[in-house]
């Protein structure tokens, strides 16, 4: 039996990594799934992929920090295959890196912008359309950055531990509705993006790993799959938590 059959789901930041791996999961599990991300290129090819398949996927081109284009996000995955039941929010960018006082406002701004913002205003178009069908299911993509402090990386750090706040913030409020909203908080996870900081500071990789217990970088289909289970019936008494996928690195 298939974990997500016959379920509808949308999924930001389907182009590449993190939000690729999720897409081709609730596809696998038999969900139909709206791809969303501003790039329309890679988009498309993760739908051309699902449906190649055999499943069911449609594209969407959005930036998520722009209201508008979130609850026509939403409005597709209605229009097209009838209501919404699951989500994962994983599209999120971080500006820059740098000591505090030498941080410009505006880079802080867009990275909160498109870290957390863009969160907010998704869950609030996915919990509006799963208002009306009863219920459903939630996943935030967060990130190990929120669980301590992070020098040097305070902007996008302070975004994902809003996220976590956001998320059991959200979840109290709608659970009574039948709506469950979690996060999985991603350790280091070899992504298009991981892969291209290796190759600029290679030195940092085997740093990176030796953050793991288990001494050795994610894959983006491990976090896929948390976010499936999430999703699915066999998570239907959890609610309001984050998950940490990171090989232990968070026990350190």
């Amino acid at each position: 039996m298939k974990l997500l059959k016959d379920k509808v789901g949308v999924v930001t930041g389907g182009g590449a990594g993190i939000g690729r791996a999720i897409c081709y999961a609730f596809a696998r599990e038999g969900a139909k799934v709206v791809v969303a991300d501003f790039n329309a290129e890679s988009g498309e090819e993760t739908v051309a992929q699902i449906n190649a398949s055999g499943g069911d996927a449609v594209f969407f081109q959005a930036d998520v920090s722009d209201e508008t284009q979130v609850k026509a996000m939403v409005d597709t995955a209605i229009s097209q295959y009838g209501r919404l039941d699951i989500a994962c929010n994983s599209a999120a960018v971080s500006r820059g890196s740098g000591p505090i006082h030498q941080f410009e406002r505006q880079v802080f701004d867009d990275t909160l912008t498109l870290c957390l913002t863009n969160t907010w205003l998704c869950l609030k178009h996915e919990v509006t359309a799963m208002l009306e069908t009863g219920g459903g299911s939630i996943v935030n993509i967060s990130s190990n950055a929120s669980l301590r402090g992070q020098a040097f990386n305070t902007a996008y750090a302070a975004a994902k531990s809003g996220v976590n706040l956001l998320t059991k913030s959200a979840a109290a409020e709608y659970g009574e509705q039948g709506i469950r909203i979690n996060a999985v908080s991603p350790g280091v996870i070899r992504t298009p993006g991981v892969e291209k900081y290796f190759e600029e500071q290679p030195q940092l990789a085997e740093g990176l790993k030796k953050n793991s217990v288990m001494k050795r970088l994610g894959e983006p289909e491990e976090i896929a799959e948390a976010v499936v289970f999430f999703c699915s019936d066999r998570a239907s008494f959890i609610t309001g938590q984050i998950l940490s996928v990171d090989g232990g690195g968070s026990v350190k």
